[in-house]
């Protein structure tokens, strides 16, 4: 059974393209100092209940063979359209990111590429690839745990899903649970 996004804001905030309460428009960064669990970010954005725990709980399951990042994709309504996990060293495949096999599965269920008004919750910033395809998908929010200095392409190494250039930005919050989401890869780095 597919979940529900449960996605509440602080405050009297308008719902955003992919329903998720926020107030403000446009896209938001979130600093590397993140957001906890439960905290309500700059634009009043909290993930509650299972929701926030549904990308640690795929990356849980990659951990025993590959890099512990989980992706979920949410629709418009926030119910649950796909989620995936790391699957590189299972599949031999050097594209088998959570993100690219999370959005490869929602476009399965939409029966359609766009997946305009989706939310796409990820343990770790997405790469320049990732980042790239979520983009071209029409993603409109992202939100993401920790952050990633060495590749990540989402504010730490290089913005694209910012870059004005492009005809789609989403709307970001990075940083949302990042501790713990760090903590489970730097556990599998040990």
């Amino acid at each position: 059974m597919r979940r529900a996004l449960e996605v509440c804001g602080t405050g009297a905030g308008d719902l955003g393209a992919s329903g998720i309460g926020v107030s403000g428009a446009g896209p938001v960064g979130v600093g590397p100092g993140g957001l906890e669990s439960g905290a309500p970010g700059p634009s009043g954005l909290r993930l509650a209940g299972p929701a926030r725990k549904d990308a640690a709980d795929r990356a849980r399951e990659a951990a025993a063979e590959d890099v512990p990042v989980g992706a979920v994709i949410y629709g418009p309504d926030g119910t649950e359209l796909a989620s995936a996990r790391n699957e590189r060293e299972r599949t031999g495949d050097p594209t088998a990111h959570a993100e690219v096999l999370a959005l490869r599965r929602a476009a399965g269920v939409v029966g359609a590429w766009r997946l305009t008004g989706c939310t796409l919750v990820v343990t770790l910033e997405p790469c320049t690839m990732c980042a790239g395809a979520l983009v071209l998908a029409r993603i409109a929010t992202l939100v993401f745990g920790a952050w990633e200095p060495k590749t990540g392409a989402v504010g730490s190494l290089w913005d694209v899903v910012r870059d004005q250039r492009l005809n789609h930005r989403p709307e970001v919050y990075g940083g949302v649970l990042g501790a713990e989401c760090a903590a489970a890869l730097r556990a599998f780095f040990r």
